[in-house]
């Protein structure tokens, strides 16, 4: 009996490869978008101040910190100025003064028109994502854009319809991979599909574009076949 041949491995196309290649980069190249976007953000808040001072500090000791005026050094310092300044606010508004100094500022703000309104409209949102909305979950499905298709939403807040009394939920539908763009929706309360996901989970769900989820979750609501 002869021994029976090996069989061939068929060669992947030069395109499957070039597929492979952009799926194994792509996820390491939109991290690398995410994280230089915020490292830039964040430290380019304190170049104003950070700049101008290393350089001084770098032209009054030359030969032992010019190495200060690099400027991926005074980057770096500006984004640990960032983080400090941050993490002190935080501690600061946990105390008495912190909260006096914040309702100061606050109460400067409303004094100019169109700062208040941004102000003032951010101030809320978070304060509703601290706290759950009432009479429905705070992550749930709703029909978008047509019945047999749901999109992930965030409740804002529930409110009622004139003359029926009816609850109404206003939904913001974040958009993927960019959560803080979205559409806002005004849904009828017995039309949302609750859900126990947390905002942390919609977010991942959101963000990586379906690919980190549960292994099962709700899609038809209660009563409804």
């Amino acid at each position: 009996m002869s021994p029976q041949a090996p069989q061939l491995v068929p060669r992947p196309s030069l395109q499957r490869l070039f597929l492979t290649g952009l799926l194994t980069l792509l996820p390491i190249w939109l991290t690398w978008v995410v994280v230089k976007f915020v490292f830039v953000l964040l430290s380019g808040i304190s170049s104003p101040v950070v700049v101008p001072l290393s350089e001084q500090i770098a032209a009054s000791f030359p030969h032992y910190l010019g190495w200060v005026k690099v400027e991926w050094m005074q980057n770096l310092i500006g984004l640990a100025a960032t983080l400090l300044v941050i993490l002190s606010v935080g501690v600061l508004s946990r105390r008495v003064i912190g909260q006096r100094l914040l309702r100061w500022f606050g109460a400067v703000i409303k004094r100019i028109p169109l700062a208040s309104t941004i102000y003032e409209s951010a101030k809320k949102l978070l304060d509703m994502l601290q706290t759950e909305p009432g009479s429905t979950q705070r992550v749930v499905l709703i029909d978008f854009p047509h019945r047999e298709m749901k999109s992930v939403g965030l409740v804002t807040r529930v409110i009622r319809e004139q003359g029926t009394n009816r609850e109404l939920a206003a939904v913001y539908v974040p958009t993927t991979p960019n959560p803080t763009s979205g559409y806002l929706e005004i849904v009828p309360v017995e039309l949302l599909t609750p859900t126990d996901w947390t905002v942390d989970q919609a977010m991942s769900f959101i963000i990586s574009g379906g690919a980190v989820a549960p292994d099962s979750m709700p899609f038809t609501r209660a009563g409804e076949r």
